[in-house]
Parts: C-alpha cells; sequence; structure tokens
C-alpha cells in the first residue's frame, strides 16, 4: 500500500517537472526568459508575447466561455508560430503535456507571425 502511494506520488511529481522543463523550453525557444512559465499570470502574458497578441486578451482569461475562445485562438497563433498546423493546436489543447514537450524538444524555430 505504501509502495504504491510512493511510486503514484513519484509518477505524478515527474509528469509535472516533465511540463515544466517542456514549457520552459518553448519559452526560452521564443526568446523569453524560460523562469516566466512558473509565475501565475504572467506565464500567460509571455504566452501572449510569443503568439504576438494584445496584453489586454488576459482579461478575456477571466471570461467564461470567451476564455476558451481565446485560448485556443493563443495555442493556434503559438503552433504556427513554431512552423507547426492547426492539428498540433488539437494536439496542444487534448494532450498538451506530450505536445508541449513535441514542442519544447524537436527542431522547430520559433518565428513571430505579423499582427492579424
Amino acid at each position: 500500500m505504501i509502495i504504491g502511494i510512493v511510486i503514484m506520488i513519484g509518477l505524478w511529481l515527474s509528469i509535472i517537472v516533465f511540463a515544466i522543463l517542456s514549457q520552459w523550453k518553448v519559452f526560452e525557444k521564443a526568446g523569453q526568459p524560460g523562469w516566466a512559465c512558473l509565475i501565475p499570470f504572467y506565464n500567460i502574458i509571455i504566452l501572449l508575447k510569443i503568439a504576438n497578441k494584445p496584453t489586454w486578451w488576459l482579461f478575456m482569461f477571466f471570461i467564461p466561455i470567451a476564455n476558451i475562445v481565446f485560448l485556443i485562438m493563443m495555442l493556434n497563433r503559438i503552433s504556427l508560430s513554431f512552423g507547426k498546423s492547426s492539428g498540433f493546436t488539437v494536439g496542444l489543447i487534448f494532450l498538451s503535456i506530450i505536445f508541449w514537450g513535441i514542442l519544447a524538444f524537436d527542431k522547430s524555430e520559433y518565428k513571430m507571425l505579423p499582427n492579424e
């Protein structure tokens, strides 16, 4: 029983560490400080910067339903900025840990998209 709990906690912690390392690496690939992924709200501001979207979008994340729409649009811009397709955005939405890892450790390069 105790060994099972220790294994579960170890697995859970390793997933958290992998998620943090993945986002840290993505932030650095985009020319932003990696530590920014650790600070709540500031990490969203940096993600908006990577997506080349205005900072006021942060407030849209507090509005129900609108937050989902703006999150999807932000993740799509991040996918496109790294040369990925819109299908990659679907992966970021539904299997985020895996797809942030792919984005972090593959050979893709960040190119800021022009603001639409």
